[in-house]
């Protein structure tokens, strides 16, 4: 056998031995846990066949501790890229079974350089997360390889797609990039991040908790937002992936792919013009109303349990990708608070940033009041809204259903803030406030003074209602652009996207506002 022959046979025996990772018994270990390994997640996420590795043969060079004597496959992490239903992807996947997927000087290095590459080319990068945090034997030169990361977090966002999979336990330093990334995945029962763990918090605050009530899937799906799905499996959290991506474009220079259009862009559904209930105090689910009017009734749907009273997610118009953000009224009477401030404007921004038209679904009676709201900022918070409705330069739809008062009316994308076509339902009820605290307010003297107070608040607050609980004086003004049967609904919204898709609009040059954080 001849020198070539040798030397080929010498890098598949490399690979080989890398292939194995951390070994049959770590392995086994994972999957007792329902988990897949770090590669078997990467054939998942790409098409068979195109995933192509690069830093294989990468090892670290710490010699502290003992460590010049410990081989780490690959170094803890998978890098590469490849093809996802057909449009390129770059991305990585830690080890576990791998010193426990820490990081060091060289795994960063790795996912550094992936992530220079997707900036190059202009593609989404997706990190799968299931590592340790950082490797204590090489102190600082770990942490400068999160600093490293945590920069070009910075630098990719808004430029190209940055998804997150958290896949086993991150902890510390792991989890602030995973934050700094776009969307967010986890696995129920199997999946944590947390800055520090159980233990530590026993040790220093006396506090017992356990791991899933920490930092599990649903801990940061319902009451913290950090996370914006939470998943079955690592591979429903990989499909889940893959459906995001087909919403979005590559990057923040192309639209959003169109695809083929299944569903009759003139379909009515008759079933709008019956869904608002008589009484304005009675709920509705505004999915059915989303769901109506959307492709195939198809919403892809984020942070579906934080902040339930707002809802936010994605589908499609005619093939084209847009994002909905839209008032719950059947969870707090479709309220804003910070937590549906925070929820809305984050994905508002997003959909800025990549191209994707914003479509605003109203039913607000107002924000909610309160001293735990007013001293956790509601006034910052809910002007978030209003900042990143007049930043957005993307085509902005508005629909009015029913209840648009007050400040709300504005931080829903009113036609003061940019809506370029505002439509309203004849249900709908556009006003400073409702009729009866408008009454109560205007004719306050008059009420007390009347010999029947209170038949006469309910003249008062009848005249108003008939005045202002209406769309029509707010059409009268040019707010709302035209008042719709219901039914007609998606047609309508469907020309106003065809239409309004190749607007252009430019904002003052500056380095970036000052958002009220």
């Amino acid at each position: 056998m001849g020198i070539v022959e040798d030397k080929i046979r010498d890098l598949k025996a490399r690979e080989a031995k890398i292939l194995k990772m951390g070994g049959e018994k770590a392995i086994a270990k994972e999957r007792e846990k329902g988990k897949l390994t770090a590669r078997e997640r990467l054939n998942l996420l790409f098409d068979s066949g195109t995933f192509r590795e690069i830093d294989m043969f990468v090892s670290h060079r710490c010699t502290n501790f003992g460590m010049e004597k410990i081989d780490i496959p690959s170094d803890g992490v998978i890098t590469g890229h490849g093809l996802v239903d057909g449009r390129p992807v770059f991305a990585f996947s830690q080890d576990f079974t791998s010193r426990g997927g820490s990081l060091g000087e060289m795994h960063a290095k790795k996912i550094c350089k992936v992530m220079d590459m997707a900036m190059k080319a202009g593609v989404p990068f997706v990190g799968m997360n299931d590592s340790g945090g950082a490797r204590i034997q090489e102190g600082v030169d770990a942490l400068s390889g999160f600093g490293q990361i945590f920069y070009r977090n910075a630098l990719a966002s808004g430029v190209i797609p940055q998804i997150s999979a958290i896949m086993g336990t991150t902890a510390g330093g792991a989890v602030y990039s995973p934050a700094m990334t776009d969307w967010i995945f986890m696995v129920k029962n199997s999946s944590y991040m947390f800055i520090t763990g159980p233990e530590v918090i026993k040790s220093v605050t006396g506090e017992e908790i356990s791991f899933e009530d920490l930092g599990g899937a649903m801990a940061h799906n319902e009451k913290s937002g950090v996370s914006h799905f939470a998943c079955e499996s690592d591979a429903d959290a990989i499909a889940k992936i893959k459906t995001l991506l087909s919403y979005l474009p590559s990057n923040n220079m192309e639209d959003p792919p169109i695809a083929p259009a299944e569903d009759d862009p003139h379909r009515v559904t008759p079933a709008l013009d019956t869904i608002i209930p008589d009484s304005p105090n009675q709920s509705y689910d505004m999915k059915a109303v989303i769901g109506a009017i959307v492709d195939n009734g198809v919403f892809f749907e984020p942070h579906e349990f934080y902040a339930p009273n707002i809802l936010i997610g994605f589908a499609r118009l005619n093939g084209r990708s847009i994002g909905i953000i839209a008032n719950q009224p059947s969870v707090m009477a479709g309220c804003l608070d910070i937590n549906a401030s925070d929820k809305a404007t984050r994905f508002i921004r997003f959909c800025d940033a990549f191209n994707v038209p914003i479509l605003t679904i109203a039913d607000v009676p107002g924000y909610l009041p309160g001293s735990y709201q007013e001293w956790g900022g509601i006034i910052r918070h809910g002007a978030k809204l209003l900042w990143c409705y007049s930043e957005a330069t993307v085509p902005k739809l508005l629909l009015v259903t029913r209840k648009d008062y007050g400040g709300s009316y504005l931080a829903m994308c009113s036609k003061d803030l940019g809506a370029d076509m505002a439509f309203a339902w004849p249900t709908a009820q556009i006003a400073v406030m409702g009729a009866a605290g408008a009454a109560n307010i205007i004719h306050r003297k008059e009420i007390s003074g009347a010999a029947d107070p209170k038949a006469k608040r309910a003249e008062k607050i009848q005249e108003y209602d008939d005045l202002f609980s209406n769309p029509y004086c707010a059409a009268s003004r040019g707010y709302i652009d035209a008042v719709i049967v219901p039914s007609e609904t998606r047609p309508r919204l469907i020309d106003a996207l065809e239409i309004m898709c190749s607007k252009r609009e430019t904002r003052p040059p500056k380095k970036h506002g000052n958002i009220p954080l």
